[in-house]
């Protein structure tokens, strides 16, 4: 089988590829190119899946980044066992084909627990002081131990959160190069986020984000660089494109306001009580998964939903069968946004009432992805003193929250999770073999290209 590696650099478009990215330039005019038409919704959990099994949501089941578990009457994101992920996985198709194939995966998402030989993924060790640890899982076990004593622990806080930086990329391609030392696997699956974090702060400001075009094509040279000298073939794909937006939209705020959506209160802050709500919103980008708890509502539900700006559409019944979203974890209503428009998991009406979670990075307890924590409040002048004295008090042992994230949801200018109107805008595929024939690919075509990729050898 013919070694291949790869790297999903996140974000990228072609509209990104010019003056800032010398080295993807020349590896796109050299290689072959093509657009992928994105999968719908177009986020991260979603995308890595259809490309990985070759199906749609309506059969993987990874519906969103996050969804309603129905039996818990929970909305949880992030999670991480790959057995969520319904179907055969291209690695296990791979190795049935040859016992000698072997795969890493280097933080692609629902990694823990798949069956490829070797992988490693971010997991934070959680203290009962309160504190958060940065930390991986590996498989074996031995590799998170020898990643971090040679590259020092994996840098958590440049992963997500006010704090991101080209360090966790940087990190997760060192240690993809390392693994390949060690075991030389015949795929390796790379993940680099860099891109993800500014142009959804920023959108499409080439004035700010060229110096993280700069610093993501450096750490794409030297990937390749290493893994052509291994005689590997390598591919350079997106999972979507990130484009401009100015209008949050708190379908939460609407459905309670309709008496729709139900709160409880704990210690003089609101939680939204999913199941004991008629109707409500899991927000992802630019896509949200509306969930009925009394199907009688349905049509006022969705109507409600189509007279609010900024709802390109609401799809229901045989218009979820025809976006191939049609799976029993996905909302009864999928709500998409129009271009310059995404959606908060807002549920509070006075900011004071929000709960403690909402002014934290916290991924875990959030029912919607939420991308202001990636911000801090720009009118806050003493925002650093603030957090260098926090972070004093928890290395002190006394406990302590980094409530330092604004409730300001018109700071984000980025989103992603629509089919954009432009091409330019579209998820790439670029590489250097000769399996790629065509210039547009469905997202279930991406399964086909790389395995034929890694079996012509």
């Amino acid at each position: 089988m013919q070694k291949t590696v790869v790297i999903n650099v996140v974000g990228l478009t072609k509209r990104l590829i010019g003056k800032h990215t010398p080295f993807i330039k020349s590896f796109l005019e050299k290689g072959k190119f093509a657009y992928v038409t994105p999968v719908l919704p177009a986020v991260t959990c979603t995308a890595q899946s259809t490309y990985l099994t070759g199906k749609y949501p309506s059969e993987h089941g990874i519906v969103g980044n996050g969804w309603y578990f129905k039996d818990e009457c929970e909305v949880k994101f992030w999670r991480q066992s790959n057995k969520l992920v319904q179907g055969e996985k291209l690695w296990e198709k791979l190795k049935k084909k040859n016992p000698n194939f072997s795969c890493a995966n280097m933080f692609w998402w629902y990694n823990m627990y798949a069956n490829t030989d070797f992988n490693v993924t971010p997991r934070p060790n959680y203290l009962a002081d309160g504190r958060k640890i940065p930390d991986v899982y590996s498989h074996p076990a031995q590799l998170r131990d020898i990643l971090q004593k040679e590259l020092g622990t994996f840098p958590l806080f440049q992963f997500w959160g006010p704090k991101t930086s080209i360090k966790s990329s940087q990190w997760i391609a060192d240690a993809s190069i390392r693994t390949d030392e060690l075991y030389d696997p015949t795929l390796t699956l790379i993940y680099l986020p860099h891109l993800d974090y500014n142009l959804q702060r920023h959108g499409l400001n080439f004035e700010i984000i060229a110096k993280d075009l700069i610093e993501i094509d450096t750490v794409v040279q030297q990937l390749v660089d290493h893994y052509q000298k291994k005689n590997a073939k390598v591919v350079l794909l997106s999972e979507y494109g990130i484009t401009n937006v100015d209008r949050p939209i708190h379908l939460n705020r609407r459905l309670r306001k309709e008496g729709l959506l139900n709160i409880r209160m704990e210690r003089g802050l609101e939680l939204l009580d999913a199941g004991a709500s008629k109707a409500f919103a899991v927000a992802d980008h630019q896509i949200a998964h509306i969930y009925l708890n009394d199907l009688s509502v349905k049509s006022k539900v969705k109507e409600l939903l189509e007279r609010i700006p900024g709802v390109e559409k609401v799809l229901s019944d045989t218009a979820l069968e025809d976006a191939r979203l049609a799976h029993h974890r996905c909302g009864d209503l999928v709500v998409v946004a129009d271009a310059r428009s995404w959606f908060t998991y807002y549920f509070w009406l006075d900011d004071a009432k929000a709960p403690d979670y909402a002014r934290m990075v916290d991924i875990h307890k959030k029912p919607g992805y939420d991308p202001v924590e990636m911000l801090t409040d720009p009118k806050d002048k003493l925002v650093v003193p603030k957090v260098i004295g926090k972070l004093l008090k928890k290395k002190l042992g006394f406990r302590t929250v980094m409530n330092i994230i604004p409730l300001e949801a018109e700071l984000v200018s980025g989103s992603h999770g629509r089919i954009p109107e432009d091409k330019e805008d579209y998820p790439i595929f670029i590489t250097d073999g000769n399996c790629l024939k065509d210039t547009h690919l469905k997202p279930t075509e991406v399964f086909r290209i790389l395995e034929e990729q890694i079996t012509q050898f």
